[in-house]
Protein backbone atom coordinates (compact mmCIF):
# COMPACT_ATOMS: atom_id res chain seq x y z
CA UNK A 1 0.00 0.00 0.00
CA UNK A 2 1.07 3.75 -0.65
CA UNK A 3 0.24 5.66 2.63
CA UNK A 4 0.44 9.46 3.17
CA UNK A 5 1.21 10.93 6.76
CA UNK A 6 1.19 14.40 7.88
CA UNK A 7 4.56 14.88 9.15
CA UNK A 8 4.00 18.65 10.00
CA UNK A 9 4.77 18.07 13.56
CA UNK A 10 7.42 14.85 13.30
CA UNK A 11 9.76 17.79 11.16
CA UNK A 12 8.89 20.80 13.17
CA UNK A 13 7.94 20.16 16.91
CA UNK A 14 10.49 19.58 19.28
CA UNK A 15 7.62 17.98 22.26
CA UNK A 16 4.66 16.95 22.49
CA UNK A 17 2.96 16.10 19.23
CA UNK A 18 6.01 16.39 17.47
CA UNK A 19 7.78 13.21 19.64
CA UNK A 20 4.37 11.37 19.38
CA UNK A 21 4.93 11.70 15.21
CA UNK A 22 7.97 10.40 15.26
CA UNK A 23 7.70 7.45 17.66
CA UNK A 24 5.10 6.20 15.19
CA UNK A 25 6.96 6.65 12.25
CA UNK A 26 9.76 5.04 13.54
CA UNK A 27 7.56 2.39 14.71
CA UNK A 28 6.11 1.74 11.08
CA UNK A 29 9.76 2.09 9.65
CA UNK A 30 10.88 -0.74 11.61
CA UNK A 31 8.20 -2.97 11.53
CA UNK A 32 6.34 -2.39 8.40
CA UNK A 33 8.76 -2.27 6.45
CA UNK A 34 6.73 -4.01 3.56
CA UNK A 35 4.67 -0.50 2.64
CA UNK A 36 5.62 2.68 1.24
CA UNK A 37 5.33 5.39 3.39
CA UNK A 38 4.66 9.60 1.68
CA UNK A 39 5.64 12.16 4.19
CA UNK A 40 4.05 15.39 3.38
CA UNK A 41 5.67 18.47 5.45
CA UNK A 42 6.34 22.22 5.43
CA UNK A 43 10.07 22.48 4.42
CA UNK A 44 12.38 21.60 7.03
CA UNK A 45 14.24 24.30 8.16
CA UNK A 46 16.20 23.27 11.47
CA UNK A 47 19.42 21.35 11.27
CA UNK A 48 17.96 18.72 14.54
CA UNK A 49 14.90 17.28 12.10
CA UNK A 50 16.74 18.04 8.54
CA UNK A 51 19.63 15.41 10.70
CA UNK A 52 16.38 13.46 11.26
CA UNK A 53 15.34 13.21 8.10
CA UNK A 54 18.53 12.14 6.80
CA UNK A 55 18.70 9.14 9.63
CA UNK A 56 15.20 8.02 7.88
CA UNK A 57 15.66 7.87 4.08
CA UNK A 58 13.48 5.31 3.76
CA UNK A 59 10.71 7.38 3.94
CA UNK A 60 9.30 9.40 0.65
CA UNK A 61 9.30 13.17 1.77
CA UNK A 62 6.81 15.63 0.02
CA UNK A 63 7.58 19.48 0.78
CA UNK A 64 5.67 22.46 -1.04
CA UNK A 65 7.04 22.47 -4.50
CA UNK A 66 8.26 26.43 -5.62
CA UNK A 67 9.48 29.17 -3.34
CA UNK A 68 6.15 30.77 -2.39
CA UNK A 69 4.44 28.03 -1.28
CA UNK A 70 7.56 27.15 1.17
CA UNK A 71 7.43 30.81 2.25
CA UNK A 72 3.81 30.90 2.88
CA UNK A 73 3.53 26.80 4.01
CA UNK A 74 -0.34 27.17 5.00
CA UNK A 75 -2.07 28.11 1.85
CA UNK A 76 0.05 24.73 -0.23
CA UNK A 77 -1.20 22.53 3.29
CA UNK A 78 -5.13 24.18 2.82
CA UNK A 79 -5.15 24.77 -0.73
CA UNK A 80 -3.00 22.15 -2.95
CA UNK A 81 -2.10 19.47 -0.51
CA UNK A 82 -4.74 17.24 -1.85
CA UNK A 83 -3.90 17.43 -5.38
CA UNK A 84 -0.42 16.51 -4.28
CA UNK A 85 -1.76 13.54 -2.67
CA UNK A 86 -3.95 12.80 -5.77
CA UNK A 87 -1.01 12.59 -7.88
CA UNK A 88 1.19 10.28 -5.54
CA UNK A 89 -2.34 7.67 -6.05
CA UNK A 90 -2.29 7.13 -2.35
CA UNK A 91 -4.25 4.54 -0.90
CA UNK A 92 -4.58 6.28 2.58
CA UNK A 93 -3.46 9.47 4.34
CA UNK A 94 -3.60 9.76 8.26
CA UNK A 95 -3.79 12.95 9.63
CA UNK A 96 -1.76 12.82 12.61
CA UNK A 97 -3.03 15.55 14.54
CA UNK A 98 -6.07 16.58 14.26
CA UNK A 99 -6.24 17.77 10.97
CA UNK A 100 -6.86 16.64 7.20
CA UNK A 101 -6.35 18.91 4.20
CA UNK A 102 -9.71 20.34 1.99
CA UNK A 103 -11.33 18.28 -0.11
CA UNK A 104 -9.69 14.95 0.40
CA UNK A 105 -13.21 13.44 1.31
CA UNK A 106 -14.10 14.38 -2.21
CA UNK A 107 -10.77 12.26 -3.56
CA UNK A 108 -10.78 8.01 -3.72
CA UNK A 109 -8.03 8.03 -1.01
CA UNK A 110 -9.52 6.88 2.58
CA UNK A 111 -8.35 8.89 5.67
CA UNK A 112 -7.93 9.08 9.18
CA UNK A 113 -7.40 11.47 11.86
CA UNK A 114 -6.08 11.41 15.34
CA UNK A 115 -7.69 13.02 17.63
CA UNK A 116 -5.27 13.26 20.85
CA UNK A 117 -7.69 15.14 23.01
CA UNK A 118 -10.52 17.83 23.13
CA UNK A 119 -8.92 19.55 26.46
CA UNK A 120 -9.85 23.03 24.78
CA UNK A 121 -13.39 22.13 25.61
CA UNK A 122 -13.09 20.39 29.02
CA UNK A 123 -11.06 23.35 29.92
CA UNK A 124 -11.96 26.29 27.97
CA UNK A 125 -10.33 28.82 30.41
CA UNK A 126 -6.45 27.43 29.61
CA UNK A 127 -6.93 28.61 25.81
CA UNK A 128 -7.30 32.16 24.08
CA UNK A 129 -10.76 32.62 22.21
CA UNK A 130 -9.33 32.71 19.03
CA UNK A 131 -7.35 29.30 19.80
CA UNK A 132 -10.86 27.38 20.47
CA UNK A 133 -12.24 28.92 17.67
CA UNK A 134 -9.52 27.43 15.30
CA UNK A 135 -9.47 24.29 16.71
CA UNK A 136 -13.49 24.08 17.17
CA UNK A 137 -13.60 24.82 13.16
CA UNK A 138 -10.58 22.03 12.18
CA UNK A 139 -11.21 19.30 14.93
CA UNK A 140 -15.13 19.22 13.84
CA UNK A 141 -14.41 18.94 10.26
CA UNK A 142 -11.66 16.77 10.14
CA UNK A 143 -14.35 14.29 12.41
CA UNK A 144 -16.68 14.49 10.10
CA UNK A 145 -15.18 14.40 6.81
CA UNK A 146 -12.55 11.19 7.73
CA UNK A 147 -13.54 8.15 6.91
CA UNK A 148 -11.69 6.50 10.58
CA UNK A 149 -10.95 8.19 13.08
CA UNK A 150 -8.36 7.08 15.93
CA UNK A 151 -8.41 8.43 19.18
CA UNK A 152 -5.15 7.83 21.36
CA UNK A 153 -7.71 6.75 24.36
CA UNK A 154 -10.47 5.53 25.73
CA UNK A 155 -11.56 8.84 27.04
CA UNK A 156 -11.16 10.51 24.21
CA UNK A 157 -13.16 8.76 22.10
CA UNK A 158 -15.89 9.23 24.59
CA UNK A 159 -15.13 12.95 23.94
CA UNK A 160 -15.36 13.23 20.42
CA UNK A 161 -19.12 11.01 20.42
CA UNK A 162 -20.62 13.43 23.28
CA UNK A 163 -19.02 16.79 22.23
CA UNK A 164 -19.03 16.14 18.56
CA UNK A 165 -21.66 13.58 17.60
CA UNK A 166 -19.76 11.26 16.17
CA UNK A 167 -21.14 7.90 15.77
CA UNK A 168 -18.71 5.53 17.76
CA UNK A 169 -18.47 2.68 15.32
CA UNK A 170 -16.41 5.29 13.01
CA UNK A 171 -13.57 5.72 16.15
CA UNK A 172 -10.87 3.32 16.87
CA UNK A 173 -8.81 3.37 20.02
CA UNK A 174 -5.04 3.08 19.34
CA UNK A 175 -2.81 3.70 22.20
CA UNK A 176 0.00 6.13 22.31
CA UNK A 177 3.80 4.10 22.27
CA UNK A 178 6.67 4.82 24.38
CA UNK A 179 9.63 5.66 22.59
CA UNK A 180 12.50 2.42 22.35
CA UNK A 181 14.83 4.73 24.29
CA UNK A 182 13.03 4.00 27.51
CA UNK A 183 13.00 -0.18 26.69
CA UNK A 184 16.69 -0.91 28.27
CA UNK A 185 17.96 0.17 31.85
CA UNK A 186 21.09 2.01 31.43
CA UNK A 187 23.84 0.21 33.28
CA UNK A 188 24.89 1.78 36.62
CA UNK A 189 27.93 3.73 35.57
CA UNK A 190 25.61 5.39 32.79
CA UNK A 191 23.54 6.55 35.58
CA UNK A 192 25.84 7.37 38.06
CA UNK A 193 27.69 9.53 35.08
CA UNK A 194 24.37 11.47 34.76
CA UNK A 195 23.94 12.03 38.70
CA UNK A 196 27.13 13.82 38.24
CA UNK A 197 26.80 16.06 35.55
CA UNK A 198 23.75 17.46 36.87
CA UNK A 199 24.94 17.27 40.41
CA UNK A 200 22.33 15.22 41.60
CA UNK A 201 23.93 14.17 45.32
CA UNK A 202 20.49 12.78 46.99
CA UNK A 203 17.64 10.25 45.76
CA UNK A 204 15.28 12.10 44.63
CA UNK A 205 11.08 12.08 43.13
CA UNK A 206 10.56 13.53 39.38
CA UNK A 207 7.79 15.18 37.53
CA UNK A 208 7.87 15.36 33.86
CA UNK A 209 5.63 18.11 32.28
CA UNK A 210 4.91 21.37 31.38
CA UNK A 211 4.54 24.05 33.85
CA UNK A 212 1.09 24.76 33.46
CA UNK A 213 -2.09 25.17 35.79
CA UNK A 214 -3.84 21.88 34.42
CA UNK A 215 -0.57 19.97 35.08
CA UNK A 216 -0.51 20.34 38.76
CA UNK A 217 2.91 20.69 39.29
CA UNK A 218 1.93 23.77 42.06
CA UNK A 219 -0.17 20.75 44.22
CA UNK A 220 2.54 18.63 43.83
CA UNK A 221 4.83 21.16 45.56
CA UNK A 222 2.76 22.04 48.10
CA UNK A 223 2.49 18.40 49.12
CA UNK A 224 6.47 17.96 48.73
CA UNK A 225 6.77 21.19 51.02
CA UNK A 226 4.76 19.43 53.86
CA UNK A 227 6.80 15.89 54.05
CA UNK A 228 10.12 17.51 52.94
CA UNK A 229 11.46 17.38 56.69
CA UNK A 230 10.74 13.57 57.03
CA UNK A 231 11.62 12.01 53.60
CA UNK A 232 15.17 11.63 52.25
CA UNK A 233 14.48 12.44 48.53
CA UNK A 234 14.68 16.05 46.69
CA UNK A 235 12.25 16.95 43.78
CA UNK A 236 13.33 17.48 40.61
CA UNK A 237 10.44 18.91 38.37
CA UNK A 238 11.59 18.64 34.63
CA UNK A 239 9.38 20.89 32.40
CA UNK A 240 8.73 24.70 30.55
CA UNK A 241 6.81 27.62 31.98
CA UNK A 242 6.55 30.87 32.00
CA UNK A 243 4.06 32.40 34.87
CA UNK A 244 3.17 29.85 36.22
CA UNK A 245 6.91 28.59 36.61
CA UNK A 246 7.61 31.91 38.10
CA UNK A 247 5.13 31.03 41.11
CA UNK A 248 6.27 27.65 41.21
CA UNK A 249 9.87 29.74 42.41
CA UNK A 250 7.89 31.92 44.23
CA UNK A 251 6.50 28.63 46.76
CA UNK A 252 9.46 27.22 46.57
CA UNK A 253 11.31 30.82 48.11
CA UNK A 254 8.63 30.80 50.63
CA UNK A 255 8.63 27.32 52.03
CA UNK A 256 12.29 27.59 52.14
CA UNK A 257 13.05 24.34 50.33
CA UNK A 258 15.07 25.90 47.60
CA UNK A 259 18.16 23.59 48.15
CA UNK A 260 15.38 20.76 47.74
CA UNK A 261 13.86 21.09 44.53
CA UNK A 262 15.19 21.79 41.35
CA UNK A 263 13.19 23.10 38.10
CA UNK A 264 15.38 22.16 34.88
CA UNK A 265 13.70 23.82 31.83
CA UNK A 266 15.71 22.84 28.93
CA UNK A 267 16.57 19.29 28.99
CA UNK A 268 16.65 16.96 25.59
CA UNK A 269 14.09 14.60 25.57
CA UNK A 270 16.87 11.65 25.06
CA UNK A 271 17.80 12.37 28.47
CA UNK A 272 14.65 11.50 30.06
CA UNK A 273 15.06 7.88 30.42
CA UNK A 274 18.15 8.27 32.82
CA UNK A 275 16.49 10.73 35.17
CA UNK A 276 13.68 8.07 35.19
CA UNK A 277 16.17 5.69 36.15
CA UNK A 278 18.05 7.30 38.21
CA UNK A 279 14.55 8.36 40.23
CA UNK A 280 13.01 6.40 42.77
CA UNK A 281 9.52 7.79 42.08
CA UNK A 282 7.33 9.58 39.26
CA UNK A 283 4.65 11.95 40.52
CA UNK A 284 2.55 13.01 37.96
CA UNK A 285 -1.17 14.59 39.78
CA UNK A 286 -2.30 16.27 36.53
CA UNK A 287 -5.90 17.59 36.58
CA UNK A 288 -6.30 15.75 33.13
CA UNK A 289 -4.37 14.46 29.88
CA UNK A 290 -4.96 13.41 26.68
CA UNK A 291 -2.55 10.18 27.62
CA UNK A 292 -0.38 10.78 30.22
CA UNK A 293 2.93 9.39 28.25
CA UNK A 294 5.10 10.21 31.73
CA UNK A 295 3.39 7.53 33.62
CA UNK A 296 4.57 5.16 30.77
CA UNK A 297 7.82 5.93 30.25
CA UNK A 298 8.38 5.81 34.26
CA UNK A 299 7.34 2.09 34.24
CA UNK A 300 9.06 1.38 31.57
CA UNK A 301 12.28 2.46 33.73
CA UNK A 302 11.25 0.28 36.39
CA UNK A 303 10.28 3.51 38.14
CA UNK A 304 6.98 3.20 40.79
CA UNK A 305 4.28 6.05 39.66
CA UNK A 306 1.87 7.79 41.67
CA UNK A 307 -0.82 9.58 39.37
CA UNK A 308 -4.35 10.83 39.39
CA UNK A 309 -7.67 8.78 39.92
CA UNK A 310 -10.04 9.37 37.19
CA UNK A 311 -9.63 10.16 33.20
CA UNK A 312 -7.50 9.04 31.12
CA UNK A 313 -4.70 7.83 33.89
CA UNK A 314 -6.13 4.35 35.10
CA UNK A 315 -5.83 3.71 31.32
CA UNK A 316 -2.17 4.42 31.24
CA UNK A 317 -0.98 2.94 34.78
CA UNK A 318 -3.16 0.13 35.11
CA UNK A 319 -3.20 -1.66 38.59
CA UNK A 320 0.52 -0.44 38.55
CA UNK A 321 0.17 2.87 39.17
CA UNK A 322 -1.17 4.60 43.31
CA UNK A 323 -3.76 7.13 42.31
CA UNK A 324 -4.55 10.08 44.16
CA UNK A 325 -6.83 13.24 44.81
CA UNK A 326 -4.92 16.02 42.19
CA UNK A 327 -7.37 18.51 44.17
CA UNK A 328 -6.05 17.50 47.57
CA UNK A 329 -2.19 17.81 48.33
CA UNK A 330 -2.60 15.34 51.51
CA UNK A 331 -3.77 13.01 49.14
CA UNK A 332 -0.15 13.32 47.70
CA UNK A 333 1.99 13.42 49.97
CA UNK A 334 0.40 10.36 51.68
CA UNK A 335 1.16 8.30 49.15
CA UNK A 336 4.69 9.73 48.55
CA UNK A 337 5.31 8.86 52.08
CA UNK A 338 3.82 5.93 51.69
CA UNK A 339 5.78 4.36 48.78
CA UNK A 340 9.04 5.48 49.88
CA UNK A 341 8.73 4.12 53.19
CA UNK A 342 8.11 0.28 51.41
CA UNK A 343 10.88 -1.09 49.32
CA UNK A 344 8.34 -4.01 48.98
CA UNK A 345 5.95 -1.98 47.57
CA UNK A 346 8.02 -0.10 45.50
CA UNK A 347 9.50 -3.51 43.81
CA UNK A 348 5.73 -4.88 43.47
CA UNK A 349 4.76 -2.03 42.08
CA UNK A 350 7.78 -2.20 39.28
CA UNK A 351 7.04 -5.40 38.49
CA UNK A 352 3.41 -4.41 37.66
CA UNK A 353 4.61 -1.88 35.49
CA UNK A 354 6.48 -3.87 33.64
CA UNK A 355 3.41 -5.81 32.87
CA UNK A 356 1.16 -3.15 32.00
CA UNK A 357 4.14 -1.13 29.14
CA UNK A 358 3.82 -4.40 27.39
CA UNK A 359 0.27 -2.37 26.04
CA UNK A 360 2.59 0.80 24.59
CA UNK A 361 5.62 -0.93 22.92
CA UNK A 362 6.22 0.26 19.56
CA UNK A 363 6.33 -3.34 18.11
CA UNK A 364 2.40 -3.97 19.51
CA UNK A 365 0.96 -0.88 18.49
CA UNK A 366 2.71 -0.72 14.89
CA UNK A 367 1.48 -3.58 14.16
CA UNK A 368 -2.26 -3.03 15.33
CA UNK A 369 -2.14 0.30 13.46
CA UNK A 370 -1.28 -1.67 10.08
CA UNK A 371 -3.59 -4.27 10.88
CA UNK A 372 -6.02 -0.93 11.01
CA UNK A 373 -4.85 0.57 7.64
CA UNK A 374 -5.26 -2.35 5.85
CA UNK A 375 -9.12 -3.00 7.06
CA UNK A 376 -9.58 0.55 4.96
Amino acid sequence: MKIGLDAKRALHNHRGLGNFSRTLLLGLEKYIPAHEFHLYSPLVKSKLFEDWKAQHPSFNYHFPSNKLLQLIPSVWRSLLLTSDLEKEELDIYHGLSHELPPGIEKTNIKSVVTIHDLIYLRFPQYFSSIDRNIYNVKFRKSCKKADKIIAICNQTKDDIVNYFNINPDKIEVHYQACHPQFYDLCSDSDKKEHRENHKIRRPYMLYIGALEERKNSLGLLKAYASIADIVDHDLIIIGRGGNYKDNLLTLIESYGIKDRVRILSDIPYDENPLFCQNADLMVFPSFFEGFGLPIVEAMFSGTPVITSEGGVFPEAGGNAACYVDPNNPASIADAITLILGSKNLQEEMVEKGFEKVKDFHLEKTSKKLMTFYESL
